[in-house]
């Protein structure tokens, strides 16, 4: 007697709605279904269903057996998810959306060793600064720089960066450099049109907060823009550390009103809430999260 087999037969002739069908989808002939049905029924006592030439149909003990065979089945496809997810080798391919500036900066330069370390992972990664909807559009998982993850989805943070205003010494020797937040609004603003804060660029400051007023003299939707319209010399920006650090240290850049600090922001390896994950993803962010444990742009602070 294999009580399995008889809830999982029968599961499947409710769904499918004949013996026929069921017995196509379970790979099985459909005296072997019959069977399997009149042999759960006799050794409940009870009819499970009804049966006519031209239509099959639950009782109302079916329907309630049915229901719980289901939670049953569920409960035992996620203890062999559970085992294999633990147990098994990351394989297949991976699909991941990254920022495009981050991507191409920080990311880059990782899928390699990345793939050498799991060589069944195969990697599909779109850039892309929109935040798109991972379920939706089928990705297994992405990469997000925030203030706070999206409660939605199952996130593990990886590193930390600020914004920081900054200039090029060419165009504060032009046009010299404010001295307090409120002076910023009379210079050349270069803005990132993606940014959460929009122009309304906030500072935290001796004094507290403070909140100032832009007005862009050139826009742009990439980081990478921005940050070399700004080496140029076109005037002040607003961009993250692990963007602009390395100008910074060579001298490209400078920072303008340091004693201000400007927003943290989160950067996270975002997925879809699942039970059980599976071994790709995890092998993912394991890798990212040690790869990023002490990140080349340093840390807030």
């Amino acid at each position: 007697m294999d009580k399995y087999q008889e809830m999982r037969v029968f599961a499947a002739v409710a769904e499918a709605g004949s013996f026929v069908a069921a017995a196509d989808g379970l790979g099985m002939s459909k005296a072997a279904v019959s069977r399997h049905v009149s042999d759960l029924e006799q050794r409940l006592g009870v009819r499970l269903m009804h049966r006519t030439t031209r239509k099959l149909s639950l009782t109302s003990e079916g329907e309630v057996f049915l229901a719980r065979s289901r939670e049953i089945l569920a409960s035992i496809e996620a203890s062999e998810a559970e085992l294999s997810t633990r147990s098994g080798t990351a394989s297949g391919l991976l699909k991941l959306s990254v920022p495009v500036s981050f991507g191409i900066r920080h990311l880059a330069p990782l899928w390699s060793e990345f793939m050498q370390a799991h060589p069944r992972v195969a990697l599909d990664v779109q850039l892309a600064d929109r935040v798109i909807d991972l379920v939706e559009e089928g990705f297994d998982l992405a990469v997000r720089i925030a203030r706070l993850p999206d409660s939605t989805l199952v996130s593990r943070k990886l590193a930390s960066t600020r914004a920081v205003l900054c200039a090029a010494p060419s165009y504060l020797q032009r046009r010299g450099a404010p001295r307090e937040p409120s002076e910023i609004a009379q210079h050349d603003i270069i803005g990132y049109s993606l940014l959460a804060v929009g122009d309304q660029w906030q500072f935290t400051g001796p004094d507290g907060p403070v909140s100032v007023k832009v007005r862009p003299r050139m826009w742009s939707n990439n980081g990478d823009t921005c940050t070399a319209a700004c080496i140029g010399g076109a005037g002040i920006q607003l961009q993250p550390t692990f963007l602009v650090a390395r100008e910074l240290a060579s001298g490209e850049l400078v920072e303008v009103l340091p004693q201000y600090r400007s927003t943290e922001f989160g950067i996270y390896a975002l997925y879809p809430t699942r039970k059980f994950v599976l071994p790709k993803v995890r092998a993912l962010v394991e890798f990212l999260s040690d790869r990023f444990a002490d990140p080349p742009w340093g840390t807030p602070g």
